[in-house]
């Protein structure tokens, strides 16, 4: 078994310890205006979470990937995601703010830069992972965030272990083409399924908002290629994606356990194609930049 398997398997386990640490950690109050920052996975789960703070009237929250902060804009606070605590754009964001704007960062290794940046710190390190594709830290942080909104996880714990129990279906292992869909929250969430594909096994996926995936991008499906949908479809897409002779993949689970089945199909693609999920092409754990000019 692969790290990355040996990682989406362990998730339900994480998720439960991950929603018990939320009401000792210094996460949010309501009321506070934030911005969350991150880099590739942290940054679909910063809009995830964003998406998810604003329904539940917690406060006015923007999500930016780190190299994009506008730094002109105040918050109360400002929180960062980040496996590694070494990703050199969201350690920039954090020396730049120093202490003038609160600061809080989650991440699975404590003893990492970030430790010193960051005004605040949670730890996830039962969530690391050896695996340079990130599965199981992203959905923790994101089991995190959601019971600090209130939200029950136990009840998406139980989703995830029937995710992993379901034989995946051998249709998606061979579709010649993926476009991942979400509405609110789970944009965030088809944008990381997107991107799982991409770095595991190399396919050709894309990922959009729902509606607007009706605004051009659905004329990449077709008869062999997929539309899949977090959460329930708005009305007619279903018929729209039907008349492209393609098919609409989507589940009861909850969208985040939903996303564990697209982590296992990223898997089940890499192994068919003879490709390594453990060690992706031009990928490392994490973007170190240097001076180079």
């Amino acid at each position: 078994m692969s790290h990355v398997e040996s990682e989406i398997a362990s998730q339900p386990a994480c998720w439960a310890q991950a929603a018990a640490l939320s009401p000792a950690s210094p996460l949010p109050a309501v009321g506070e205006r934030i911005a969350v920052i991150g880099c590739g996975t942290s940054w679909f789960v910063a809009q995830a979470y964003a998406a998810l703070r604003e329904a539940a009237g917690a406060g006015e929250t923007d999500a930016f990937p780190a190299s994009e902060m506008p730094f002109r804009r105040t918050y109360d606070r400002v929180v960062a995601i980040t496996r590694s605590g070494t990703t050199t754009e969201v350690l920039e964001v954090l020396e730049r703010l120093g202490r003038r704007t609160p600061t809080l960062a989650v991440t699975a290794d404590a003893a990492t830069p970030v430790r010193d940046m960051a005004g605040e710190i949670v730890v996830l390190d039962f969530a690391d992972e050896r695996s340079v594709v990130q599965t199981r830290f992203a959905t923790s942080t994101l089991a995190l965030l959601r019971a600090s909104l209130g939200e029950d996880i136990e009840p998406v714990v139980a989703d995830a272990e029937k995710a992993l129990a379901t034989e995946l279906d051998p249709g998606l292992v061979v579709a010649e083409q993926l476009t991942f869909l979400g509405t609110g929250w789970t944009v965030g969430l088809a944008h990381e399924a997107a991107l799982k594909m991409r770095e595991a096994a190399g396919a050709w996926t894309e990922s959009y908002p729902a509606m607007e995936y009706r605004h051009g991008p659905i004329s990449i499906t077709g008869p062999g290629r997929v539309a899949w949908l977090f959460g329930a479809p708005p009305a007619g897409l279903s018929a729209d994606v039907a008349a492209t002779g393609g098919r609409l993949e989507r589940s009861e689970l909850d969208p985040m356990a939903d996303l564990v089945r697209a982590q296992r199909l990223a898997v089940a693609v890499a192994t068919a194609r003879g490709l390594d999920p453990d060690n992706p092409r031009h990928l490392t754990r994490s973007v170190v930049l240097t001076d180079q000019g």
